[in-house]
């Protein structure tokens, strides 16, 4: 028997059991095929018209309760599924989706109790254990989270809820390019499933493969035209292209179903800010904040549209205490800086252009913030209070043993204790769930404090490879490559990530104009280091790079000189500007 057919005898078999005929039955079978698709309206509508053909609740339960999941719509699911009033043959099924109404809604306690019951009657059902997976996630137990899907695929290895669960997990541990088999096998057993299609689309996305991206939304779109996923993740790629007003028209598409979805929230506050509109874009990150504090790409993008909209007052209160941190970005000090000098008050701006212009990489910094034995542990790695920073993370990964980030801030704290070993192993715990560029930042710290940077250069180049799209790893990488000479591969890590952004990171242009310099294009060099130049006037590292690339050129030798002179008082002396002043025939 194919495996149309016999999912179709299933169907079948599951409507008899109920004690639905009829016109009843075939509504009840249409709706499970909805379901199966991801189409939450067909499936109620059907299950609408087995009623109306006489069906008991009783024999729809489970699945109108599912149908309402699908749509979203918590409160009519709960009519349906919190009485527990289900088939016999639904049994299964309906405690299930009570379990996962309980756990969307935050019943974390709640949602346990219904897996268990469900757990009881199907003790291998792959559905259950990726269902209790993802409990286990939200609830803090990641680790065991991964146990949940082994067990899943161990027991339904051809199960697509349980490839696409895996598929996730893989995702955020080991890189787009490692989840993207499970996904298209998982396709290829669901390919009608349109939640399955979003996850499939948004990986092909990440992993550089915007064409494929494209080619699965448009079947998203085919399947089911009113779901928002699909808007969404094709105004990403317009977004990605530049192509700004296509991307907030496709953005509108999606209606209100997504404005509470952070990553829609982050993709519609950055239009609006490269829209102009910086209000709008203001109140958006602002929203966005209260649920992701720690978003240090959300927390930049929420200063430059408070500076952009003229709200010099809400920035200066807002990042005034993160300007002071140790690993404050040149952007942040350098918007800072400007809001204080429209408002007239040099003094204060004069310190922070300086820090910028002084600045020579970010010290690591753990986060700060937070309750309990995180916000302890944080507070006590900021205050240089190493002992109580540790006994507090200890405690935390004791008490959550399965939590990335007190794995994550254990390796903080080791760091910080100068444990670079026991920091490492941490870090690796953390990254089993999910390894973040901050992470990555950590271990390659952990690794060169330990004198292995060749081992830090190979974790770096892993996880670009893995991880694409990382503007951090590819600056790493590119610093990595000049230490070792190889300056075409340095140069073409730059030049890529100038083209996706990094035009206004003076830093970054800098750099740049180095490897320009050290790959013979001293004209491209002089050009990108006059505008590191522009964007921070005040920057030792721009004026270094100006200066070496006219010395190259052989090109206004007082300008040069003046521009040696003011980077070694900014930055100090260093080899580049010595071998650039003897050229010059200049003093030492």
């Amino acid at each position: 028997m194919s495996g149309i057919l016999a999912a179709g005898a299933l169907v079948l078999a599951l409507c008899s059991a109920s004690g639905l005929a009829g016109a009843g039955q075939d509504s009840v079978a249409s709706a499970r095929a909805a379901l199966g698709r991801g189409d939450g309206i067909a499936a109620q509508a059907e299950l609408e018209k087995a009623l109306g053909a006489g069906a008991a609740r009783s024999d729809v339960a489970a699945l109108m309760g599912e149908a309402f999941i699908v749509q979203a719509d918590y409160d009519r699911a709960r009519d349906w599924l919190g009485p527990g009033k289900f088939a016999q043959a639904d049994q299964q099924q309906g405690w299930l989706m009570l379990g996962r109404l309980e756990r969307l809604t935050g019943n974390l306690a709640a949602a346990g109790a219904a897996y268990d019951r469900a757990l009881t009657l199907s003790p291998n059902d792959p559905e259950v254990w990726v269902d209790i997976g993802r409990l286990r996630y939200v609830g803090g137990e990641q680790l065991q989270a991964i146990d949940a899907a082994d067990r899943a695929l161990s027991a339904a290895p051809g199960n697509p809820h349980a490839l696409e669960f895996r598929a996730e997990l893989l995702r955020d541990s080991a890189g787009w390019q490692a989840a993207l088999p499970l996904y298209e096998r998982a396709v290829a057993l669901a390919p009608n499933d349109v939640g399955l299609l979003g996850g499939y689309a948004a990986t092909l996305g990440e992993a550089g493969q915007a064409r494929a991206m494209l080619a699965v939304t448009r079947t998203m779109i085919n399947l089911a035209p009113k779901d928002p996923q699909a808007w969404y993740l094709q105004a990403v790629l317009a977004a990605r292209a530049g192509k700004v007003d296509l991307a907030r028209s496709l953005l509108a598409r999606a209606g209100s179903q997504l404005e509470d979805v952070p990553a829609a929230m982050l993709l519609q506050g950055t239009l609006e800010l490269e829209s102009g509109n910086a209000n709008v874009a203001a109140a958006v990150f602002e929203r966005l904040a209260l649920a992701q504090p720690a978003n240090p790409r959300l927390q930049l993008l929420l200063a430059r549209a408070l500076y952009e909209s003229g709200d010099s007052d809400g920035l200066k209160a807002r990042f005034g205490p993160l300007a002071a941190r140790g690993d404050a970005s040149v952007y942040l000090l350098t918007l800072l800086a400007r809001a204080y000098e429209d408002q007239g008050d040099r003094a204060a701006a004069a310190p922070l252009l300086d820090r910028a212009a002084r600045f020579q990489g970010a010290a690591v910094v753990p986060i700060s913030g937070g309750d309990g034995p995180v916000g302890a542990a944080r507070a006590a790695v900021g205050a240089g209070n190493a002992a109580a920073a540790e006994a507090a993370a200890s405690q935390l990964i004791r008490q959550r043993p399965g939590l990335a980030l007190g794995y994550a801030l254990g390796g903080d704290t080791a760091l910080a204790q100068g444990a670079s070993g026991l920091a490492l192993e941490r870090y690796g715990q953390s990254a089993r769930v999910r390894w973040p560029d901050r992470v990555l930042l950590r271990m390659v710290e952990a690794l060169e404090r330990s004198r292995r940077g060749g081992e830090a250069a190979q974790l770096v180049g892993g996880y670009l490879a893995a991880y694409p799209g990382s503007r951090q790893a590819a600056r790493l990488s590119a610093g990595f490559a000049a230490l070792g000479g190889d300056w075409a591969h340095a140069r073409s890590m730059l030049e890529s990530l100038r083209q996706r952004g990094g035009n206004r990171d003076a830093r970054l242009l800098a750099d740049l104009s180095l490897t320009q310099l050290r790959t013979g294009d001293a004209d491209a060099a002089l050009e990108t280091a006059e505008r590191a130049a522009a964007l921070q006037p005040g920057s030792g590292v721009a004026a270094q790079a100006w200066a070496l690339a006219l010395v190259e050129l052989d090109r206004d030798p007082g300008q040069a000189a003046a521009l040696l002179a003011k980077a070694r008082r900014i930055g100090g002396d260093n080899p580049l500007l010595a071998a650039a002043r003897k050229t010059l025939g200049k003093p030492g």
